[in-house]
């Protein structure tokens, strides 16, 4: 049952998901969710106490943003907060939307759901009846009464979008400088009569060195609220126009089984057992500028190398699609001038057929620069590989394409050489094994 505006319920669970929903389609702006950590003055302690897209994990690690999924004509991004972890110094959570594309008026269905991160149960849930004009919105909040956590359905937007609700709570944002106005010119000095000639002073000794002052600190950096979301209309992005061409740039794949498949599926035991053992294998073809061509993959333990060629690393090989770990691949963007081309594709290593049935997100973070986020399209057709995105220098210019190609591989073709035949690497393929 939806709560009233204002009114409040017991969090009786440790842990615990909370989900913005709303409902998709033409011409629906995008949202999403983030959390603002407050001590008892109702700001936040430093812009570390604010998660969302860009900032995905509190320090404390009590509250955690994991991203967004699609099912049944709806979207939901969700954070995870552990009640038992959160500081002391901490006395609410607040809970809080920002439209991205247009405003709140037109997102159908928008709520938020409070369950327990363990059972799943429903403890609390909020719909939004009366949003228009507003670009953010504080949907509720969890805060502390009497040793023990409650929830409370708030209901408060903003015009202002994401910069306003986090500017309001004491959050830094990084905005665009603009440009000193330039000084008049200074007249011309004239000329100074010559000094009397002095007679010379006697030498004195001269004093010690003073020591260098202490350089001074760092300012801290603030917050940025920019990200770019790739679609069928708008599929690329160039990252030397954003200013993501040195550091690292971080790949992340997360999934996750469509609930109403597992439902179903539960009723077929053996399919069960397979997609709960589900395992996703991020990789990437590489062609550097001197024309060496090669594969980081988990297979075969080509987990790559950072500071030497192909300057591509694979983290590791995860089972789960959580976006806390999920799959991860860095490329080290200050050697983005030995980089030709490299393709970021997804192969299924065991535990389904086809990628039918499965959300999945893929979210490239630049060290320097607006993340890139894009959805992969709902599989149709019997795919074990899918190509996520082709990243090119051309002149010096990196550009970021959204591929999210599904591809069929031929009886007895491997799916990382399907991938070379799509995209004409010309590469040799022996089998390998993890």
């Amino acid at each position: 049952m939806s709560m009233a505006k204002g009114s409040n319920v017991p969090v009786p669970a440790p842990a615990v998901r909370v989900e913005l929903g709303w409902g998709s389609g033409p011409g629906v702006p995008d949202a999403d969710a983030s959390a603002l950590l407050l001590d008892a003055s109702g700001k936040v302690r430093s812009d570390a106490d604010f998660v969302f897209y860009n900032q995905a994990t509190h320090a404390s690690g009590a509250v955690r943003h994991e991203g967004k999924q699609s099912s049944g004509g709806g979207v939901t991004d969700s954070l995870v907060v552990d009640l038992a972890r959160v500081e002391p110094a901490v006395e609410t959570v607040v809970l809080a939307a920002s439209s991205d594309g247009g405003s709140f008026g037109k997102v159908p269905g928008l709520h938020v759901r409070v369950v327990d991160a363990a059972s799943g149960a429903e403890i609390a849930r909020y719909d939004s009846a009366d949003a228009s004009v507003e670009t953010a919105f504080v949907l509720g909040e969890l805060y502390r009464r009497q040793g023990a956590w409650k929830f409370r359905a708030v209901g408060q937007g903003y015009s202002s979008g994401l910069e306003g609700l986090a500017t309001d709570y004491g959050i830094s944002v990084d905005e665009p400088q603009q440009a000193a106005p330039a000084a008049p010119p200074a007249p011309a000095p004239t000329p100074a009569p010559a000094p009397p000639v002095a007679a010379p002073a006697p030498p004195v000794a001269a004093p010690a060195p003073a020591s260098p002052p202490p350089p001074p600190a760092a300012p801290a950096q603030p917050v940025r609220l920019t990200k770019v979301t790739l679609t069928k209309e708008a599929p690329s992005v160039s990252l030397t126009k954003q200013g993501g061409t040195s550091g690292a740039l971080r790949v992340n794949l997360n999934w996750e089984v469509r609930k109403q498949f597992k439902g179903w599926a539960s009723k077929l035991g053996r399919a069960v057992a397979m997609h709960a053992d589900l395992d996703l294998d991020l990789c990437a073809l590489f062609e550097l500028s001197d024309g060496r061509k090669g594969v980081v993959q988990a297979l075969g333990n080509a987990f790559g190398a950072l500071n030497q060629p192909p300057y591509i690393l694979l983290d590791g090989d995860d089972r789960t699609g959580a976006v806390s770990t999920g799959e991860n691949l860095t490329v080290n963007l200050d050697h983005s001038n030995e980089l030709k081309r490299l393709v970021i594709f997804v192969t299924i290593y065991e535990g389904a057929r086809s990628f039918a049935d499965l959300n999945a997100t893929v979210t490239l973070t630049p060290q320097h620069g607006a993340p890139i986020e894009f959805s992969l399209d709902e599989c149709t057709v019997p795919s074990t590989v899918c190509a996520l995105a082709l990243i090119t220098n051309n002149g010096g210019e990196l550009t970021v394409q959204r591929e999210a190609r599904y591809l069929v591989p031929e009886r007895g073709v491997s799916p990382q050489r399907t991938i070379d035949y799509a995209y004409g690497w010309g590469m040799n393929w022996t089998p390998g094994r993890k």
